[in-house]
């Protein structure tokens, strides 16, 4: 029988204030470079006064709200619990989610009074891209925001990394796994950031427990999580803890284990401007591949080619008209 959602998706629900920085931006504003830093709201401002507003732009965001749209743009269906407040911001957020055929367990006159959450990204010319967030009412997130009728009508569960920094987030993401792995669903889990593999490893254990359907990560994050220096010996120790994984390996494409085998996928040659989101369309259309037919491979090969169009762009989201090219693309091929 088939499931309502193809992917059920729980993470902060953030608005992402994408910009542009030069390099010297960090040191003068005092900012750790490359990674997600969780900030107050007062720092958020410092910052944001640093920079150009008026070249910004803003979407919404967060790792699995930016991985259920990719689900959704490929021609799947997903559904997404997070928690925003009743302001602007989350108003901005919820109708972007309904633009992009995400369905939310939240109402927008149901939401708490309070500050959305928001996340200044800051792209620099190397392309990387790094992340000072400011949870707001997102911090809230707890067992209370989860849809069970939702998990359970779901072939995937996927779970933000980025959660295990809130003991409430950690606890919604505790029951959401045992809501799945007592109807059968597949679990699904996303490292989000090499900071959280290094600061949170504990909670980080506690959600992979015995074990996990799905895991994303990059090469940094693998080596982190599993205490070795390189992705050989990394890779053999992520089976212990997860059936399936895929490394991304940035220019160098991706490794995937289908469990049985490690598959290579080659990389799709593009001059990387912005990092930003490239893990989370990776996660998101291979998600889409492997519930829509698709071996292992196909669905490696088609997150390859939709990471690499968001890495040769500003911003973490595809137009419709390029998801449309990149499935001609692979269909031609």
């Amino acid at each position: 029988m088939s499931k309502k959602y193809d992917v059920y998706g729980i993470g902060n629900a953030i608005v992402d204030i994408v910009t542009e920085v030069d390099l010297d931006f960090f040191t003068r504003n005092k900012v750790e470079k490359g990674v997600m830093t969780l900030v107050d709201e007062k720092r958020q401002h410092e910052l944001m006064k640093a920079i150009d507003m008026k070249k910004s732009r803003m979407t919404c965001g967060g790792s699995a709200a930016n991985t259920m749209i990719g689900v959704s743009q490929f021609g799947g269906s997903s559904f997404y619990s997070c928690l925003v407040a009743n302001d602007e911001l989350g108003k901005f957020f919820l109708e972007d989610l309904k633009r992009n055929g995400v369905d939310t367990n939240l109402k927008f006159e149901n939401c708490p009074e309070g500050i959305s959450g928001k996340c200044l990204v800051m792209t620099s010319p190397d392309a990387e891209r790094t992340m000072n967030t400011f949870l707001g009412v997102s911090s809230n997130l707890s067992p209370r925001q989860l849809d069970e009728e939702a998990i359970k009508n779901s072939a995937y569960l996927y779970l933000e990394g980025y959660l295990v920094t809130s003991p409430n987030g950690l606890e919604a993401m505790k029951e959401a796994k045992k809501i799945a792995e007592r109807n059968n669903v597949k679990t699904t889990l996303t490292f989000s950031d090499p900071s959280m593999v290094k600061y949170f490893s504990k909670p980080m254990e506690e959600i992979v427990g015995a074990s996990v359907d799905m895991l994303f990560c990059n090469e940094e994050e693998a080596m982190t999580y599993t205490g070795t220096d390189n992705l050989q010996d990394a890779r053999e120790k992520l089976k212990q803890v997860a059936k399936h994984f895929a490394i991304t390996q940035g220019e160098n494409g991706a490794m995937i284990y289908d469990g049985d085998t490690f598959i290579s996928i080659e990389p799709y040659k593009i001059k990387a401007l912005d990092t930003n989101g490239a893990g989370d369309m990776f996660a998101g259309a291979f998600l889409f591949g492997i519930t829509h037919g698709h071996s292992y491979a196909e669905a490696g090969k088609l997150a390859s080619l939709a990471s690499s169009r968001v890495v040769g762009q500003f911003g973490p989201r595809l137009e419709p008209q390029q998801v449309k090219k990149i499935l001609g693309d692979l269909i031609a091929m």
